[in-house]
């Protein structure tokens, strides 16, 4: 396992393209492979289309979700995946003592969310066969990690020949992590001390819209698929 950390402790983005530019010029030894670049929508897709244009690649996604905690839905208490496998925060879990009906109902809300962005995406970009692949998986950075480890672990399930991890931005801790979980780890950052949330590492942070996701996917769909 190799792990790369391109600027320990400060980085900043005008934008999820401008992550992406940043992270495929730290790749571009990949060119010549070329590798599938896979991004969680909705703004990873944003950073995964650039990486993906500048090694020449080709584009995927894969739509695990977040599990929100009571009252604060952006703070995690967990993933699942498009299977529907539960990667719970232990840690985060014990701290906000979430009984199991919460989980349980979250579980079955982000299932459903991740089932319509599948109907939706997929109409427009088939799933890429990912089997003796090199395979690039990216967001627009991470803050607990969950979401990013369920998606490594679907993955892995595919067999890729090789699995990279590329992200603009994530708490030390939670890179090393992750890192664990595939053959190679790239960051621009991955600072001690992390601001609270990816977005304080970005001028542009806004949230990505189903329209953006969908002219993504088109630009890179086999022309039989577009719609």
């Amino acid at each position: 396992m190799a792990v790369h950390i391109l600027q320990p402790d400060q980085c900043f983005f005008r934008d999820r393209r401008h992550a992406g530019q940043v992270l495929a010029n730290a790749l571009a030894r990949l060119v010549d492979e070329p590798p599938v670049v896979v991004g969680i929508p909705r703004g990873g897709l944003v950073v995964a289309a650039e990486i993906a244009r500048a090694l020449n690649g080709e584009l995927d996604f894969i739509t695990p979700r977040k599990l929100g905690a009571p009252g604060n839905p952006e703070l995690a208490i967990g993933a699942i995946t498009e299977r529907g496998h539960i990667i719970l925060n232990d840690e985060a879990l014990a701290y906000l003592s979430v009984p199991p009906e919460y989980i349980e109902q979250e579980a079955k809300r982000q299932l459903a969310e991740i089932q319509r962005r599948n109907q939706t995406y997929r109409a427009v970009l088939p799933h890429r066969p990912l089997t003796g692949r090199t395979v690039i998986v990216t967001d627009d950075g991470v803050a607990t990690g969950s979401t990013m480890r369920a998606a490594l672990e679907s993955i892995r399930l595919e067999r890729p020949a090789r699995l990279l991890l590329a992200l603009p931005v994530a708490p030390y801790d939670t890179f090393l992590d992750l890192a664990r979980h595939c053959d190679e780890a790239v960051a621009v950052c991955a600072p001690r001390a992390f601001l609270g949330g990816v977005g304080a590492y970005y001028q542009d942070f806004h949230q990505t819209s189903d329209a953006e996701v969908l002219a993504i996917l088109r630009e890179f769909a086999p022309p039989t698929s577009q719609v």
